[in-house]
């Protein structure tokens, strides 16, 4: 279900828990208005401090993606895959598409140059 990096001194393990849940509600193992494991389950399972789950769980409630419904849990928030799905593409677009453009610019290469480029990295995923 979940892996984290201890050792990873670039990431802490609250952002990397909020991460890891935030893709599973993206990849469908958990649905929109269902429970997610509770913060002790992830801890006793990851064998962190409940207080470091609960701080990337927390995260997630600000981001608008998951509630607590008292006496219950934490669940997924209606509309929350598609609010990830917005978050990720504008990530995308700071993290590799204005990278990208401003890479090209210094290669002094034109847009269509690029766009043929992307569309051979297409092509080229498509025979794999």
């Amino acid at each position: 279900f979940m892996h984290i990096d201890t050792n990873n001194l670039e990431k802490p393990i609250f952002l990397q828990i909020a991460e890891q849940i935030e893709d599973s509600i993206f990849t469908g193992v958990y649905g929109e208005e269902e429970r997610i494991p509770s913060t002790n389950e992830i801890a006793a399972l990851l064998n962190i401090n409940p207080h470091t789950v609960l701080k990337g769980v927390n995260l997630l409630v600000e981001e608008d993606i998951l509630y607590k419904k008292r006496g219950l849990g934490m669940f997924v928030k209606e509309g929350a895959r598609e609010k990830i799905r917005n978050k990720r593409k504008n990530a995308f677009f700071e993290q590799y598409i204005e990278r990208l453009i401003q890479e090209a610019g210094k290669l002094q290469m034109t847009k269509e140059q690029v766009i043929e480029l992307i569309e051979r990295g297409y092509a080229h995923d498509s025979l794999t």
